[in-house]
């Protein structure tokens, strides 16, 4: 069935990549005097040469995503579709103050010249607040129900449905920023995820579909910077921004659910350090060669471009199971 957005789509498109290209060459000779990436001393030695790439490179996306997706809630509104326009304001705005949590993360690394910005616990504090803003939100304007939507029907969740919830968004805010370890591979992943969200999504949800109108763009301008070797990192502000939108837009979908699979990659990214570091301190042995599981691949001697096509590619395929669980029950 033909989305009857389509041209808002490819003008969506289109801007946010211009806008994504104009503002990251205006930032990275900014950025290169003022943040300097610090590199992580406990990862691969190789890594060291990348020490003073610049990093927040993610504001420009920030930037174009922002203006595109404001545009799009503009549009929805005038179209009499205020929940819709609603939803994708309220899912924007969880997007953005995840990345202002990036960019005290950003600020704060760059300035102690290390790679250690704010602890754990305090991160984790911030998205907490922040997802459980989203939810509440969500609930009193939107009113949404606890029960998610499936191929085979709909399931009721109750009260479980809101920890439930918190959980997913944190889990995927976090894993798509362990995903951001290599040259490309967050923005390369996050293409994917756009891809497959628009798949799904197309004459659903037109928010969900702005959604992955926008990662796509973007994903694809920023990787004409980022990837292999890279002249500019997202840091945090950019990799929390992407898994926050990234999330929020399961909820447009009736089903938060459905992202565990479609970012699938991110989840797997994600696991493979809580494996890594249950086992060793079980066992005091490593299951992988080193953690988030990118770098277990860079000692096996893959390129980080190829780590990069085959993330794409395994992001698409995972998506598939999204697909068998949701779609068909349109």
């Amino acid at each position: 069935m033909r989305d009857q957005f389509l041209p808002l789509y490819i003008f969506i498109f289109f801007l946010t990549v211009l806008l994504t290209v104009m503002i990251e060459r205006k930032l990275i000779p900014i950025l290169r005097k003022s943040a300097k990436q610090p590199i992580y001393a406990e990862g691969p030695r190789w890594h060291t040469k990348k020490s003073g790439t610049p990093t927040m490179g993610g504001l420009a996306f920030l930037i174009s995503i922002s203006i595109s997706l404001l545009i799009c809630i503009l549009f929805l509104f005038d179209k009499r579709m205020e929940k819709s326009s609603l939803s994708l304001l309220i899912s924007l705005l969880f997007a953005i103050s995840n990345s202002l949590i990036g960019i005290i993360d950003d600020r704060k690394k760059l300035k102690r010249k290390e790679n250690q910005g704010l602890t754990a616990s305090q991160k984790l504090m911030l998205q907490t607040l922040s997802a459980v803003l989203f939810l509440f939100l969500r609930k009193k304007l939107l009113f949404d129900s606890t029960e998610i939507v499936f191929a085979f029907g709909k399931i009721d969740l109750g009260l479980w449905y809101y920890p439930l919830s918190l959980v997913i968004l944190i889990m995927l805010i976090n894993s798509a920023n362990l995903t951001d370890g290599i040259d490309g591979l967050a923005s390369s992943v996050t293409f994917g995820i756009g891809i497959s969200l628009m798949y799904i999504s197309s004459s659903i949800s037109a928010e969900a579909s702005m959604i992955a109108t926008t990662l796509i763009g973007a994903s694809l301008a920023f990787l004409c910077f980022n990837l292999h070797p890279a002249k500019i990192f997202m840091g945090d502000t950019g990799s929390l921004f992407f898994g926050a939108l990234i999330a929020s837009a399961g909820f447009s979908l009736k089903n938060p659910i459905l992202m565990l699979f479609v970012a699938g990659v991110y989840v797997i990214e994600g696991f493979s350090v809580i494996l890594q570091v249950g086992f060793y301190k079980l066992t005091h042995k490593r299951i992988f060669k080193m953690a988030p599981l990118h770098h277990h691949f860079e000692k096996c001697g893959w390129s980080e471009n190829r780590i990069c096509i085959v993330a794409i590619l395994s992001t698409l395929v995972i998506s598939v199971i999204a697909f068998v669980l949701y779609r068909s029950y349109i």
